[in-house]
């Protein structure tokens, strides 16, 4: 599938009262279009766009006017979501500190879900997720690339729930057989939802629901408690450089998989290693001493 970009919006983005700060154009993401940006005051009108917009408000409040409608006061946190297909006229009453997320159909699965409009809704998951998937932008790593699909399937799933209630059941043993092998395979490689959904011969929404009901953490935590496991276990059991296994790992480098093991387990790869070692020399004194 190819990027969604600036051509797939709306083009509020293109004015040029809009002051861009990043985005992930040239990331790769085919699912989603981010952007960060402070916005001035205006009023326009623009033309329908093929993907839904979800617009997280960083600051405020600000009172913002969709079409003919009375004027909503936006809170900091405050929501502005507008479905696909459809044109927008807008009137925004002051300066505001913004994250745009496009979301394209195929993030929504097979479902057809057509977003409602809404003015100044708060979802503090919404928030958070749209801040993660900002935080992905700034702080952008190839190995994300799960992490950023996860994000987006549970963007998407949480604004279709009021139309599309999740399922509760879980995968089938030979479904998660299948992703289970897939994993075990590209351990060291990007993975991303697309890749495990098929394998599973799922929707990416309907994947990660069912995912999780069997096995009670999201494809990303899975998939990086995995790597972290096989890293453990090449810490303990050979001499492979720190910097190799976490690249065999499916690690950006040596930092990264030292920052997730820390945030995870409260280690370091040199902990481990070391901690192993010493393990080993005791267990050769031991037996020494009963020789």
């Amino acid at each position: 599938m190819r990027e969604i970009g600036l051509r797939d919006t709306n083009g509020i983005l293109n004015q040029p009262w809009v002051r861009p700060r990043r985005s992930s154009a040239g990331l790769g993401w085919d699912q989603i279009f981010v952007s960060t940006q402070q916005e001035r005051a205006y009023r326009a009108s623009f033309d329908a766009a093929p993907t839904s917009l979800v617009i997280l408000h960083l600051d405020g409040p600000v009172k913002v006017c969709r079409g003919s409608d009375r004027p909503h006061t936006v809170p900091v946190g405050g929501l502005f979501v507008h479905p696909a297909g459809r044109a927008l006229t807008v009137e925004l009453g002051g300066s505001l500190n913004t994250v745009h997320a496009y979301l394209a159909d195929s993030a929504f699965g097979e479902e057809g879900v057509r977003l409602a409009e809404e003015v100044g809704a708060v979802d503090p998951l919404v928030e958070q997720l749209m801040l993660a998937l900002d935080g992905a932008v700034r702080e952008w790593e190839p190995s994300a690339r799960t992490y950023v699909d996860h994000l987006t399937a549970l963007l998407a799933s949480h604004l279709a729930r009021r139309r599309q209630p999740p399922s509760a059941a879980g995968l089938t043993s030979r479904q998660l057989a299948a992703v289970r092998d897939l994993i075990e395979n590209r351990l060291s490689e990007p993975l991303p939802l697309t890749d495990l959904a098929g394998a599973a011969a799922l929707s990416v929404s309907q994947f990660v629901r069912q995912f999780k009901a069997s096995t009670g953490e999201t494809p990303h935590r899975y998939l990086v408690g995995l790597r972290l496991r096989h890293a453990q276990r090449l810490l303990r059991t050979s001499t492979v450089p720190i910097a190799d296994i976490a690249v065999r790992c499916g690690f950006s480098h040596q930092e990264h998989l030292t920052r997730v093991m820390r945030s995870r387990l409260g280690t370091t790869p040199g902990a481990v290693r070391l901690n192993a070692s010493n393990v080993q020399r005791r267990a050769h004194s031991v037996q020494e001493k009963a020789l």
